[in-house]
């Protein structure tokens, strides 16, 4: 193949790719995004929002219905629900993050090296992978929430121990397949040595897909960190974090739903929304 036919060739991949990576781009992908930016801005800047105080209701009277003042109700101490929602975004996808950096960084480690070091090494990790895989979710979190003690980065280690299995799979996976390239090959060829090619080399090529899971995975965090604060093993109260509040709220269901209704759409919103991107990040870099 001739010079000007790779440059074509290369051309055409980049262009496909662009219309691609547009077409992924859809308006669900827009709202999503706007729904994680307030998301955001919510854990930033939570006085922005509202006035009220999310610990102490003052003289306001309990379990007001949603209005105009109250957009969310208020629960049974006359705290207001909404104000107790955006101040609890902080813990919420702090939490998130943590867990996910822990997931992210320890189990692209151990895939890298076990992609790359075959053999024994390979077999006693990816087997190590598979005992954690065979674990429920929830009962590994609770477990090592029990262990560690209550408390929000507790909770946030203990899921992010849970998603250490999906993301060393993954690069296991990428590495494997970069491993055999031809690039791969020449750097070992020319001299490189085993850590200079997985730096320059592997990593940067087997990264993206990583990434890609790593935002999907934000949404499943908060599911499973919310799930933790509302069976009590998360956030202590009064702090406002979304699983507490929602667990808060389920003894007046029947008389004022929308102290877990209202939150748990707002919980479902975020976590859609991350999904929805995730997937968009996972079309655009395949």
């Amino acid at each position: 193949m001739s010079l000007p036919d790779v440059f074509t060739r290369a051309e055409d991949t980049a262009g496909t790719r662009t219309r691609a990576a547009r077409g992924a781009v859809t308006s669900a992908t827009v709202v999503s995004a706007l729904v994680l930016l307030i998301a955001i801005a919510w854990a930033l800047f939570p006085g922005l929002f509202t006035h009220f105080d999310p610990n102490d209701g003052g003289d306001t009277p309990a379990l007001l219905a949603p209005s105009l003042e109250h957009w969310f109700g208020t629960d049974q101490t006359g705290r207001d629900a909404f104000t107790r929602v955006v101040y609890g975004a902080s813990q919420s996808l702090l939490a998130a993050l943590v867990a996910v950096g822990v997931g992210l960084l320890i189990g692209t480690a151990i895939g890298l090296i076990a992609g790359t070091r075959r053999g024994l090494v390979d077999d006693v990790l990816m087997r190590s992978i598979d005992v954690l895989l065979s674990i429920p979710a929830i009962l590994l979190s609770l477990s090592i929430v029990v262990v560690l003690g209550f408390g929000t980065i507790n909770a946030a280690i203990a899921v992010g121990v849970t998603a250490i299995a999906q993301f060393a799979r993954l690069a296991r996976s990428q590495a494997v397949q970069i491993g055999t390239s031809d690039y791969v090959a020449a750097a070992y060829g020319s001299g490189g040595t085993f850590f200079s090619v997985l730096v320059r080399h592997i990593l940067p090529n087997s990264i993206s897909p990583v990434l890609s899971l790593a935002v999907l995975q934000i949404g499943s965090a908060i599911l499973q960190i919310s799930t933790l604060g509302f069976l009590g093993y998360g956030t202590p109260p009064p702090t406002p974090e979304w699983g507490l509040i929602i667990a808060e709220g389920r003894n007046f269901v029947a008389t004022a739903w929308w102290l877990t209704v209202l939150p748990g759409l707002v919980v479902m919103a975020i976590v859609l929304a991350t999904h929805q991107i995730g997937n968009t990040l996972r079309k655009v870099t395949s």
